[in-house]
């Protein structure tokens, strides 16, 4: 009798170690034939396109036909990445967006070892270092950056952070007034090095917050449009706003039209404008990993050498963009961006 859909929904999802068993199990001569030719080119690491290529090197195009939605078929579609270091594969799979696992496979004696992240790559970072006492490890721990953040379940969402983020937060200020005094008090502790941007301490609430922005849009109205933020400075302090509002009047008079249409009705659209001009980002890190550089068999993998001119140009171009808009918010601040990478191997 077939097994009905509510059976299929409540069956344990099994670990990626269990379905390489059952693989091995039943389609042994063919996984051994794959895993053969992975560990014969010796020490190295193979990009998706190369496990496909030697899967079907290994496997007669008869005998793939039949192998097709199969759970063996499946784990070698899902590797995004397989390092090996006779007589061990391990393989990084993916079997759906947000979802890594890690496996090793000895296979000279068939066994199989499911491996957590810092595990799997330890034994990657074998491939460089030829050994695993090191005790000199870099460690980036990103953890607590998670902690309140809402995670996506949606597909659709990712690459879409931002979107998601903005909706999730305008949600949260539909709920009633007191929803908004986060943002108040963002707005409130605002700051760089220690001067005071956006509100001081003359604003407490929101009725306040809303009073002075009406006071100042009045004002602004009566100036020209290129009238420069040091001629209303003075007026602002006096109301409660500080300097990251705008360069000129005009500038000004749109974020603080932002900001009251936010009060008034929140929405996911006005959220991301009204937090797109506030200058928050003064010092950004790059992480750049090196690639290849003139070596032997590296086609087909990141290059040393167009990685360094790319992320030269990308800064330069960075740089230029974050000068432009915290001049187009009125301040005087010079961003700082700090490259970090490896020794370019050579």
């Amino acid at each position: 009798m077939g097994e009905t859909a509510g059976e299929r929904a409540l069956s344990r999802i099994h670990s990626v170690r269990e379905r390489i068993g059952d693989s091995l199990s039943v389609h042994t001569n063919e996984l051994v034939a794959v895993f053969s030719r992975l560990v014969n080119q010796g020490k190295g690491m193979l990009q998706p396109h190369q496990i496909t290529a030697e899967y079907n090197a290994a496997i007669p195009e008869a005998e793939r036909e039949k192998l097709k939605d199969t759970a063996f078929e499946d784990l070698l579609r899902g590797a995004q990445e397989a390092i090996v270091i006779p007589p061990w594969v391990a393989l990084a799979i993916r079997p759906r967006p947000g979802v890594w696992e890690y496996v090793r496979v000895n296979v000279s004696e068939l066994g199989v070892e499911e491996l957590s992240v810092a595990e799997y790559l330890q034994f990657k970072e074998q491939l460089a270092n030829g050994s695993i006492d090191n005790n000199f490890v870099l460690e980036l721990d990103f953890e607590p950056f998670n902690a309140s953040f809402p995670r996506p379940s949606l597909s659709k969402s990712i690459g879409n952070g931002v979107q998601f983020l903005n909706r999730h937060l305008s949600s949260k200020l539909f709920h009633d007034k007191e929803s908004m005094y986060p943002l108040l008090n963002f707005l409130r502790a605002h700051n760089y090095k220690g001067m005071t941007m956006m509100l001081n301490d003359r604003i407490r609430s929101l009725s306040k917050l809303q009073g002075a922005l009406r006071k100042a849009e009045t004002h602004l109205s009566g100036l020209p449009a290129d009238t420069p933020y040091s001629e209303f400075h003075h007026r602002f302090q006096e109301l409660g706003l500080e300097k990251g509002w705008g360069d000129c009047a005009q500038r000004a008079s749109e974020t603080i039209h932002l900001l009251l249409d936010l009060l008034e009705a929140p929405d996911p659209s006005s959220l991301e404008k009204f937090l797109g001009t506030i200058p928050m980002v003064f010092n950004v890190v790059i992480l750049s990993p090196h690639g290849y550089f003139a070596q032997a068999n590296v086609l087909g993998y990141p290059d040393t050498g167009g990685q360094i001119v790319y992320i030269l140009d990308q800064v330069r171009a960075m740089e230029n963009e974050m000068l432009l808009r915290i001049k187009q918010q009125g301040l005087d601040i010079t961003p700082k961006i700090l490259i970090v990478s490896l020794v370019p191997p050579i």
